[in-house]
This record gives structure tokens, C-alpha cells and sequence, in this order.
């Protein structure tokens, strides 16, 4: 009698164990990097993408988010993506301007400066952006604009020239050409690092989105922030193809729906973010200024020219983009 209770009492738990290890390995976690810090409004909407897929799919996908650049540095997300080092991660669409220049539409200064722009923009973008991606393993799962970015400064900007010899923060090779053009002398600096630049006297100034400066506590380091609404560039989320054809199918249609919604809910985090993120900063003692005249003549002209540079660089592709756009 024993050895039968003994026997059974073994038998009920390998069983336990059976089950306990079967439901873990059907499980599956995906690393996610991004180069945002947790208060950032793209990283928590991200976290909400996340827990909108663990939720749908029952806890059978998991998605850990590594922010602040912790996981791989920014200009590395997208290949560690590409080579299945991680799924998914999430990037600055605009960084991979020197793949193609339609990658950098949205950065393209004084194209589309406001919202409804901007969302025409990347209609007329998007599937472009899909094809250059797919072609690297690649698919966009959503993407989500910054706020209209403005400039910040340590001095009054009343017309372009003031900006020569001004030490720029750049963080892509289009914002790089832009300083350049303006007499301005870029140096790239990435989002965590912005306050130290500003205190070794690395850059003196940068354009960026309100939600930025007031993350990054401009207020110590700047006094005057115009409103020049130069452009609305966008983070995208892109996922690895093979990793996502690993998934079954309800779990795939999950996460394409958490997706569409991350994208929705981005976009207006995103317009709520502007109002918000510019008082923040006139509430900490910086000076919120409405561009002159002049010197929006000028930076519209500094712009225009740079259109007509992207255009040549964009080839084909590029002048589809701006038809589908301007029609």
C-alpha cells in the first residue's frame, strides 16, 4: 500500500510539474528597446501597447520595455531589430535618413507644421516607409508624431543670423544640414543627454518638442523657448517579420489591434502633450516667445532650399511621396 501511495503521489507531481512548465514555455516575452525615458508620453504609450497585448493575448506575449537607451543605444535599435536581436523596439523614423531620404519626410523643415498635416504626411508616407522596410525584414507596427518642435535657446533669436556660430544640438543628419544652413555648428547629442551637453557647453541651443524641454528640465540650462512649429517628426515602433510570423494568428491580431490603437491614443497624447509640456516650461521661468517676422522669412527660406535637396536625394519615391501629399 506504500509503494502504490508512493507511486502515486510521484505521478501526481510530475503531472503538476508537466503543467506548470507547458504553461511557461508556451509563454513568450519580447525585449523592447527604446531610447526614452518612462515619463516620456511615446514610452507610455508604449506601456500601454504592452499591457494591451499581454491583456488580449492572455499573458501568452509579454513585452518588457527597456528604456532610456538601457538595452541599445539609439542609432542601434533598428538593426538589433533587423538581426533578431530583439522583435520589436522603437526608434525616430527620421534617423534612418541616410538609408533613404523618404525616411525623413517628417523632419523636413516647415513641410508639415501642424497636426492635420502631418497626418496627411505620413498617409502619403507610410506605404513607402513600409516597402524600404519589408525589404529588411522589417514591419511598422505604428508610429506617433512629437509635438511641433521649437527652438531653445540660451539668447533672444529675433532673425537667422542670430543663430551663427551657435554651437546646435542635432539628432539626425537633417536637423544636422539645417544648423549648417543657419550658420549654426551641430554637434549630435541624444535625449538623456541633453542637460549635461547644455552644462559643458557641448551645444548652446536645439530644436525640439516641448515635451522634451520640459522633461529634460530646459529651465536650467535655457531661457527662451520660440514657437516656431518647424516641423512634427515621429517615433515608429517596427517589429522583426520573423519573429512576428512565429506567433499564431490570434496572437498576431492582437497585437496588430493593440497597434492601431497605440496609434490613435498616440496621436492625441501627443496634441494634449503640446499644451501641457509649453506651460510647464513658462511655468519654470522660460521665456515662451512668438517667432518674428524675420525670422521666420528666414527660417522658411533656409527650408525651402532644403526641400529642394531632398527632392533631388529622394528621387522617384520622394516625388510620389510629396504628390500623394500636396494632392
Amino acid at each position: 500500500m506504500k509503494t502504490r501511495g508512493l507511486k502515486f503521489l510521484l505521478t501526481c507531481a510530475s503531472f503538476l510539474v508537466f503543467l506548470i512548465f507547458s504553461g511557461t514555455a508556451s509563454a513568450t516575452t519580447w525585449d523592447m528597446p527604446t531610447p526614452y525615458p518612462d515619463k516620456t508620453f511615446h514610452t507610455q504609450n508604449i506601456s500601454q501597447f504592452a499591457a494591451d497585448v499581454e491583456k488580449a493575448t492572455g499573458g501568452e506575449l509579454k513585452i518588457k520595455i527597456h528604456s532610456a537607451g538601457s538595452l541599445f543605444k539609439h542609432p542601434e535599435i533598428k538593426n538589433a531589430i533587423r538581426g533578431g536581436q530583439v522583435p520589436i523596439g522603437e526608434f525616430f523614423l527620421s534617423l534612418l535618413s541616410n538609408e533613404n531620404a523618404v525616411f525623413g519626410a517628417d523632419s523636413q523643415p516647415f513641410l508639415a507644421t501642424n497636426y492635420a498635416d502631418a497626418e496627411k504626411l505620413w498617409t502619403a508616407q507610410k506605404p513607402i516607409v513600409e516597402k524600404l522596410l519589408d525589404a529588411q525584414g522589417l514591419m511598422p507596427l505604428f508610429a506617433v508624431p512629437w509635438p511641433p518642435q521649437g527652438l531653445y535657446t540660451k539668447k533672444a533669436i529675433n532673425k537667422v543670423e542670430d543663430l551663427k556660430g551657435i554651437k546646435f544640438r542635432a539628432y539626425n543628419a537633417t536637423l544636422e544640414a539645417f544648423a549648417n544652413l543657419v550658420g549654426a555648428a551641430p554637434t549630435q547629442v541624444e535625449v538623456p543627454d541633453i542637460p549635461q551637453a547644455f552644462a559643458t557647453g557641448r551645444v548652446e541651443a536645439m530644436i525640439t518638442s516641448p515635451s522634451t524641454g520640459a522633461n529634460s528640465k530646459a529651465w536650467d540650462y535655457i531661457s527662451y523657448y520660440t514657437d516656431i512649429q518647424a516641423w512634427l517628426p515621429k517615433n515608429i515602433v517596427v517589429v522583426n517579420k520573423r519573429a512576428f510570423r512565429k506567433l499564431d494568428q490570434q496572437t498576431q491580431q492582437a497585437v496588430l489591434t493593440a497597434a492601431a490603437a497605440a496609434e490613435q491614443r498616440g496621436w492625441k497624447m501627443s496634441k494634449k502633450e503640446t499644451a501641457e509640456k509649453t506651460a510647464i516650461l513658462k511655468e519654470n521661468g522660460v521665456n515662451i516667445v512668438t517667432p518674428s517676422p524675420e525670422l521666420m522669412e528666414g527660417l522658411k527660406k533656409a527650408g525651402a532650399e532644403m526641400l529642394k535637396d531632398w527632392e533631388k536625394s529622394a528621387g522617384a519615391e520622394g516625388a510620389a511621396l510629396l504628390k500623394a501629399y500636396q494632392n
